[in-house]
């Protein structure tokens, strides 16, 4: 008579759980609780094999104090019958192939690892010191499965000591795949005028750094240049030699560094302690920096070291540096050493460089504390995937492809959505082709066959233009559905939950009825909507021009309101005439209803960059950063499908005499929040709509974001959190919608 079989448990965890030290987290635990069994990763995640007693104990314990860098989205048990019972609790050899379980994205330096950089063991100031809680992920990453042999660690072999300690489950290092020690890791090399120079990389790069100079120094998902933050002629120099006049510039820090220039709320230290190390914006209460580092703004954009290679040439420099994207202008960031040393030499005085290859390039996540909200998910952040919302299963493989600038990828595969990391503004070249890298990249990264594709109603857009010729079913998509869609999703509003209120406010985007949108107010969900209220049209003379140069936008919207006396009073050296006899005429002149227009409109009036953006959106942010609180709304004009801001205007102008501009400022971001959540407010009230979402670039406006959020208090309002409300989040909205069809 055979021997009974041996019960135990199955137990299945998703989520990101591979290359995290998830195995030997389960191996102490099973150990530490006399089981027996084994552990092992597989396409869907982790599975566990296990027996013993208190094996409830055991799967509950799954839930709690998981390793730093692991995310689990679900546990699931069922019974489990052992042929052979088990002698011991082991880590068994990866099995099957695949793509459904995620990557995990690069992570900043942990505790531990950091000791050991500053202490006496044989990794103290080793610039490449990492474990299973931290270092290169995604960014070293060739293929599937994630093993040394598929990253750009490849060519490195390990040393005993190091092989010793990737073999022990007892260890942090275990199966940690860009494990490296002096012995046997990469290198790190100072280089002037194309030679390596002798002596410490780090003391000879914090050296050229006292003295003045811009260096490019390689990190985890490109090159940075650096300067001394605090040496305005370095600051200066830095902008004229990237031809950057206005654009604010990323700081790195030390906590300590960062307190005595910024505000430091709970929230602010959180995110900057964060395993994603982003470049936090936060308020700027001291004036030593130098203005140049953020001409105009009350924010500064800070991050702390996230490398050990960072935190040396921190430690050695013992201050304060300027860290922006190493790339010439609308390029992507560099990322290969001999790129580097050809497009960056007339930046760069010097070069930190090393031989470990970055096989993506990453530019830096960009994120606000407070209130909270993701402007550019990029390091640290990919390629992380979030659950589809309730009622998306089943609805197939789909790929969207975004928008024209501020591009991302979204791939929809066994019920979670995968957006790609900030990919840029596709006019360029450069990025264009790193879009098509991306694309490539994700598809077999993910082993992802889409059977739809989605892109925007805008053929001008070469993301557009690239997914009709993909000869696949295509859903076209209004982008400002999209974006309505894209807020639904990061709040995992349910496929049948009903519709919302979306006051979708941004800069331009094609409009069903062939003309561009930008202020509007829309009742929809998923699977479609209507257009409820909007901003009063305006001609947008010279196109493209006038999203660069302000005046104009402040010209049509006088004009508009009967007040052209005061256009050629505030523009008296710009070609009005001619661009009123365009508008006349109809030539280059669309209509739009834009907020972002309206914006500069109201910045040029009251002076800020008028007459040329050196970047997007620097009127809007000028006229952000000197608003105040606590003052009384302009009115907006409110009629059958239109909010008129002419009214607005009339008051503007009348007060701008007597009244300093931060109130004028002020009382324009709280009237045009008023505008927009009253028709909101009401559409919810009356039983049409169940919530108010809030997307768009505009809301990345923290001031306008904190309007709206007084102006609707007490109804249930929608804002992103994980994904930005700006054309980032397209790729995932069109995804949702295109899902939504198939479900």
């Amino acid at each position: 008579m055979p021997a009974p079989m041996l019960q135990g448990l199955r137990i299945r965890v998703r989520g990101q759980v591979q290359g995290v030290g998830f195995r030997p987290f389960v191996w102490q635990l099973a150990t530490t609780m006399d089981l027996r069994g084994e552990v092992l990763n597989d396409p869907e995640g982790v599975l566990i094999l296990v027996c013993g007693d208190d094996l409830t104990r055991f799967a509950e314990a799954l839930r709690h104090n998981v390793p730093p860098l692991a995310r689990v989205d679900a546990i699931e048990v069922e019974p489990w019958s052992f042929a052979e019972p088990p002698a011991e609790f082991s880590i068994a050899v990866s099995r099957g192939s695949g793509a459904l379980t995620r990557v995990t994205p690069d992570a900043a330096t942990c505790p531990d690892c950091l000791a050991e950089l500053r202490g006496a063991g044989r990794r103290r100031g080793y610039a490449f010191a990492n474990c299973t809680h931290c270092g290169p992920r995604f960014s070293i990453l060739r293929g599937l499965p994630y093993d040394r042999a598929q990253t750009s660690m490849a060519g490195f072999a390990m040393c005993p000591s190091c092989r010793a300690e990737y073999h022990n489950p007892a260890d942090r290092r275990f199966h940690a795949q860009p494990i490296a020690c002096p012995d046997c890791g990469p290198r790190l090399w100072f280089e002037s005028e194309g030679t390596a120079c002798e002596g410490d990389a780090i003391a000879l790069a914090a050296a050229a750094l006292r003295e003045g100079r811009i260096i490019a120094i390689k990190g985890l998902g490109g090159f940075h240049l650096a300067c001394d933050a605090m040496n305005a002629s370095a600051v200066a120099l830095l902008r004229a030699r990237k031809r950057r006049p206005a654009k604010s510039f990323a700081l790195m820090g030390h906590e300590a560094m960062i307190a005595r220039h910024c505000h430091l709320s709970e929230a602010g230290l959180a995110r900057l302690r964060s395993p994603a190390a982003p470049v936090v914006l936060l308020p700027r209460y001291s004036l030593t920096l130098p203005d140049d580092v953020a001409p105009g703004l009350s924010v500064l954009g800070w991050m702390l070291p996230y490398t050990p290679l960072h935190h040396l040439l921190l430690d050695s420099f013992d201050g304060p540096l300027v860290m922006t994207s190493g790339n010439r202008s609308g390029e992507p960031q560099v990322i290969g050493n001999a790129e580097a040393r050809t497009k960056l030499s007339g930046f760069a005085d010097g070069f930190l460089m090393h031989d470990r290859d970055i096989v993506r390039r990453l530019d830096d996540s960009v994120e606000r504390a407070d209130p909270p909200m993701i402007l550019r998910r990029a390091r640290g952040h990919v390629p992380g995937t979030m659950p589809l919302p309730p009622g998306f299963k089943g609805c197939g493989e789909i790929t969207a492809y975004g928008g024209q600038a501020k591009s991302t990828i979204c791939r929809i595969k066994a019920d979670q959505a995968l957006v790609s990391h900030h990919l840029g503004d596709l006019d360029d070249a450069a990025t264009w082709e790193e879009f098509l890298r991306a694309d490539a990249d994700y598809a077999a990264l993910f082993d992802h066959r889409a059977v739809a594709v989605a892109c925007d109603l805008h053929e001008g857009y070469r993301a557009t233009r690239y997914a009709l010729g993909l000869g696949r079913p295509v859903i076209r998509v209004q982008h400002h559905h999209a974006h309505l869609a894209s807020c639904l999703g990061d709040n995992l509003w349910p496929l049948d939950a009903g519709p919302v209120a979306g006051i979708i406010l941004d800069g331009l985007g094609l409009g069903s009825d062939g003309t561009l949108w930008g202020g509007e107010v829309l009742l929809g969900d998923y699977r479609g909507f209507v257009r409820i209220t909007h901003l009063r049209p305006a001609p947008l003379p010279g196109g493209d021009h006038a999203s660069a140069q302000p005046w104009r936008s402040a010209l049509t919207r006088l004009d508009q309101a009967g007040l052209a006396a005061e256009a050629d009073r505030h523009f008296p050296a710009q070609p009005r005439v001619l661009l009123r006899q365009a508008i006349a005429a109809g030539i280059n002149a669309p209509l739009t209803s834009s907020a972002g227009r309206l914006f500069d409109a109201v910045a040029a009036l009251l002076g800020l960059c008028p007459y040329e953006q050196s970047y997007e959106g620097e009127a809007a942010m000028r006229l952000e950063a000197i608003a105040t609180s606590g003052h009384t709304p302009f009115g907006f004009g409110q009629s059958a499908g239109l909010i008129d801001p002419a009214p607005m205007l009339l008051a503007l102008m009348a007060a701008r005499p007597t009244t300093p501009a931060p109130i004028l400022s002020s009382r324009f971001h709280a009237g045009l929040a008023q505008a927009f959540c009253a028709p909101a407010r009401s559409l919810v009230e009356n039983g049409q709509a169940k919530a108010v979402a809030l997307s768009g670039g505009c809301f990345q406006n923290a001031v306008l974001l904190e309007d709206c959020l007084a102006a609707l208090q007490g109804l249930p309002v929608l804002v992103h959190r994980d994904i930005p409300a700006n054309d980032g989040g397209l790729a995932l909205g069109q995804a949702l919608i295109a899902a939504a069809g198939r479900c």
